[in-house]
């Protein structure tokens, strides 16, 4: 990929750039799903961490659990999701907003004090769209899109996936930005579009 390219996948709508990656272990956890498909996700979760060289845990120190995902079908369910409005502050305004907007789905981050990633929420509203993904495709998407924070538009018109035969992957360019801003040598925050130009040096290294 090239620097441009790349730099606009971590160029957020109002033109700043922002790159954040996991500083701790994820703990991920799954709610509104059957034992099949929470296998799927967990499969999905620790596939992506483990092309990032990065690492899973089973509990966090701090949190407990550090990457919620909450499938259901309407937005007010979350709503009545115990505790959660304590966890996302001006939650029944969000649901107003993205009912209003016909969202389907939604991603929140939360950040340490050095900006690295430590939790993160996951909605997805199980509409006809989504409800047609198979659960590999579904699982992985959102493993991918949360395993770094990328630009609120990186994905506008385009897909981090790809099929190839009847399976569904992650895009090897996308693989390759991923294991490039978690090598031990990068910064686990950036904010100057520098940044994209090492990622792409390191891209290209793989690609070679």
């Amino acid at each position: 990929m090239a620097p441009g390219e790349i730099e606009a996948l971590f160029t957020r709508s109002d033109g700043q750039y922002l790159f954040a990656r996991w500083g701790r272990p994820i703990v991920p956890v799954v709610f509104g799903v059957d034992d099949a498909s929470l296998s799927v996700f967990k499969g999905a979760f620790e596939a992506v961490v483990a092309l990032a060289g990065h690492s899973m845990a089973e509990t966090d120190p701090e949190l407990g659990v550090n990457l919620m995902v909450f499938c259901f079908r309407d937005w007010a369910e979350l709503l009545e999701v115990r505790d959660l409005g304590r966890l996302v502050p001006e939650l029944p305004a969000l649901v107003a907003r993205l009912e209003a907007g016909g969202a389907n789905q939604y991603r929140i981050f939360r950040f340490d004090r050095d900006g690295a990633i430590k939790a993160a929420f996951v909605f997805l509203k199980m509409d006809a769209a989504l409800a047609a993904m198979e659960a590999e495709t579904l699982a992985l998407a959102q493993a991918a899109l949360t395993i770094v924070l990328w630009s609120d538009r990186a994905f506008n018109g385009t897909s981090l996936l790809a099929k190839v035969g009847e399976r569904v992957i992650l895009r090897p360019q996308i693989g390759a930005v991923i294991r490039a801003g978690y090598a031990p040598a990068m910064p686990v925050v950036a904010r100057d579009p520098s940044h994209a130009l090492r990622l792409a040096a390191r891209v290209s290294t793989v690609d070679n």
